[in-house]
């Protein structure tokens, strides 16, 4: 059974994966990127999430993207990890390959490709949680898994200290809602972490204590800003922080000929690689990088809401 902690809390980044372009992982570049983000005040990093393309990696990749993420941190932040697979069985032998590394804990998703229910994912959770002392965190994400997560089953697993926290990707802020309200009604026995990245203000006001925003890889500072914000009540800057964010954001709307994480997760490379954090904007096989007028157009974005500025950046790494 997991053990309680210090509650995880603010900005915590879901870490994107830079590829070199032989599709292997770029340490040097994932080594900048973690700076970027501890530079910019981040709580914590959420490390083989989806936006770390996790369910391309066989386990090589994923053990040495935490040897990497650890080493580099340090201890400054909070470290936790994906142990993202389809069955209980496997997800387990993830968290026994990452049991080496100083992580703070696991992000685990319901059962995948074969149909469950509620029973089975009840089942699922308590035991990952059995096989490790460490904390776990709830990944609601029910595009990718195919089952949304019931806030009466959520609060009865945090309620006996099978999860500790749900990272809320469902991009249903009714649901989000309403698990927010029954948490406060029940003592808050979990945290909440939202990953919806454009609509984090409406978060917090439902009861958010953080956010998991994908764009946090590209502009860490203004979201952090922004939890602050929140947290002393201010919320005209709360306002202000959310709209250049939205605009940002706007850079997963450029490549036209892409959808799902083609077009988000590559949007984000895309940035960060003219950003001069990555090398490449490669992305793991199947899918294939951004090119031509698209990153034309994601550059503008960058120049328009301040980030070429900000970072100093006059092209792609040199490196």
């Amino acid at each position: 059974m997991s053990t309680t902690s210090t509650p995880l809390t603010g900005v915590v980044p879901p870490l994107l994966t830079p590829l070199t372009p032989e599709g292997d992982v770029d340490l040097p570049s994932l080594e900048r990127l973690v700076g970027h983000l501890l530079e910019g005040g981040v709580d914590g990093i959420f490390a083989l999430g989806s936006s770390g393309e996790v369910a391309f990696w066989d386990d090589a990749r994923r053990e040495a993207v935490l040897e990497a993420v650890t080493g580099t941190v340090a201890g400054q932040v909070p470290v936790i990890a994906g142990v993202i697979d389809m069955q209980t069985d496997r997800v387990i032998q993830h968290v026994r390959a990452a049991e080496r590394f100083d992580l703070d804990g696991y992000v685990v998703t319901a059962p995948f490709y074969a149909i469950t229910g509620p029973q089975e994912i009840d089942a699922h959770f308590r035991a990952v949680a059995a096989a490790t002392e460490r904390p776990l965190w709830a990944y609601d994400i029910p595009v990718c898994v195919h089952a949304k997560l019931a806030p009466g089953q959520l609060l009865q697993l945090g309620r006996d200290g099978v999860i500790t926290g749900v990272k809320d990707s469902s991009g249903d802020d009714v649901g989000f809602r309403r698990l927010a309200a029954a948490n406060r009604a029940a003592g808050s026995p979990l945290t909440l972490l939202t990953g919806h990245e454009i609509v984090v203000d409406g978060a917090y006001l439902a009861g958010a204590d953080g956010s998991v925003p994908g764009l946090g890889n590209v502009d860490p500072a203004g979201y952090v800003r922004m939890h602050r914000a929140a947290r002393t009540g201010d919320w005209e800057q709360v306002r202000r922080e959310q709209d250049r964010l939205a605009a940002l954001f706007e850079i997963v709307f450029q490549p036209t000929d892409k959808v799902g994480p083609a077009a988000g997760v590559g949007a984000f490379k895309t940035a960060l690689r003219e950003l001069g954090i990555f090398s490449t904007n490669t992305m793991a096989a199947p899918m294939t990088p951004i090119e031509g007028e698209s990153v034309d157009r994601i550059r503008a974005i960058l120049e328009d809401t301040g980030m070429l500025e900000q970072a100093g950046a006059g092209g792609p790494a040199d490196v």
